[in-house]
């Protein structure tokens, strides 16, 4: 950000110079005037910062992560909580963020509400980092004068969500390394230490046991078709990226996803801890009830859910409440429409929400847990059988002419 020297004149008179940082010059000037400094020279500081010639190109700018964004609004729930005014909050943020993008941003959204503009309108410059759900419930925030508690509430519903990612990909996490691992290994064994054995077999001159020609016969076919099978992988997985790309492929893998033993009724709980925990939060910041359905449906992280989700929005916009329409979609439990119903009736809706909410990610943890101990002894037991079988078949022979010597 480039720094500019100024010399100005406040309402009394009295003159006025310094520095600040500031977009541009006419950024400054702005900047002053909210400072009731009226500016008479503005000029680039020698010693600022450098304006590069050539910006680097958007790709090679570091992304601003969740991280980053839970640590910010943590923070500046806690500075608004204080009594801190917003610009100052903004201003402390925007030179301790350790990421020199989201420096950059909260800078460039300093300097727009320095100017008059609202903390939700400057946020829509960057609607990569603040998504809709985020600028929403700060514009609630804003026009109901409780900023400090939806940014809490915000906080809380960020850090509950990566907490559900995080368990997500630590479910996925293991059995995935495991089992590329043990394919490398056996793609090693095949191609490079079978060869070898049937070379001393061949020398032996004896019949071979069944398993072992079998492996040797797998060791053949892969050294004759490794190029062929590592092209055929590759266009598969470069095929399925595109076709999941398109909306049919998408609902297609999604609802494929939703239906697979044990790790689909997973997402299904971590879908329902999600949808309610969103519109949980959003209805009780005052977000309309339309509006928080809209964007539950596009956070919803899975095409067949937020199709569901989006009959649900329309259904309500005809006058029908959320459990009936809910319940049709069969992708939610009925327990669950049971109590949303219940929160319709008290004037308790958010309420009851973020209670499911609580449940699901209870059991979402309870599953995860479940799920890594199953899996963990048939990995074992799997990796046991094909690397283990594999090893014992090459060694069958030698077993063999070892007891012709003994005998």
């Amino acid at each position: 950000m480039p720094v500019f020297a100024y010399e100005g004149r406040t309402a009394g008179g009295d003159t006025r110079k310094g520095q600040l940082e500031a977009s541009d010059a006419e950024a400054a000037r702005s900047r002053l005037r909210q400072m009731s400094i009226q500016p008479t020279s503005v000029k680039k500081a020698g010693g600022g910062s450098i304006d590069l010639k050539f910006p680097m190109p958007d790709f090679l700018k570091p992304k601003v992560t969740k991280k980053d964004l839970v640590v910010f609004v943590r923070q500046f729930a806690t500075m608004i909580d204080s009594g801190l005014p917003l610009v100052q909050c903004l201003d402390i943020q925007a030179k301790q963020a350790p990421n020199p993008t989201f420096r950059t941003q909260l800078t460039v959204i300093k300097e727009q509400v320095e100017s008059g503009s609202t903390f939700a309108d400057a946020l829509k410059k960057y609607p990569d980092t603040f998504d809709d759900l985020f600028r929403n419930m700060i514009a609630a925030g804003e026009v109901g004068g409780i900023l400090d508690t939806i940014l809490n509430r915000l906080a809380q519903f960020m850090e509950k969500a990566e907490k559900l990612k995080r368990q997500i990909k630590g479910a996925m996490m293991y059995p995935s390394i495991v089992m590329l691992a043990a394919g490398a290994v056996v793609t090693l064994l095949l191609l490079f230490v079978v060869p070898t054995f049937e070379e001393m077999f061949a020398e032996m001159g004896q019949a071979l046991p069944m398993p072992t020609q079998v492996v040797i016969a797998m060791s053949k076919w892969l050294q004759a078709n490794f190029i062929f099978l590592a092209i055929g992988i590759t266009a598969f997985a470069f095929g399925m990226r595109t076709f999941y790309k398109t909306a049919r492929g998408e609902e297609v893998v999604d609802g494929t996803m939703l239906k697979l033993p044990v790790f689909g009724d997973l997402l299904k709980k971590v879908a329902v801890a999600r949808f309610c925990r969103t519109l949980g939060t959003m209805i009780s910041s005052g977000v309309p009830i339309l509006e928080a359905l809209d964007i539950c449906s596009r956070t919803a992280g899975n095409k067949v859910i937020e199709k569901a989700v989006v009959r649900v929005r329309d259904a309500i916009s005809e006058g029908r409440t959320i459990s009936e329409p809910l319940s049709e979609t069969k992708l939610f439990p009925e327990m669950v429409c049971q109590m949303i119903s219940v929160g319709e009736a008290t004037g308790a809706l958010d309420v009851m929400l973020n209670k499911v909410a609580d449940f699901y990610e209870d059991e979402v943890d309870q599953a995860v847990d479940n799920m890594t101990s199953m899996m963990e002894p048939l990995i074992i037991i799997f990796l046991g059988i094909i690397i283990g079988g594999l090893v014992i078949a090459m060694y069958m022979p030698i077993f063999s002419m070892s007891s012709g010597i003994g005998g």
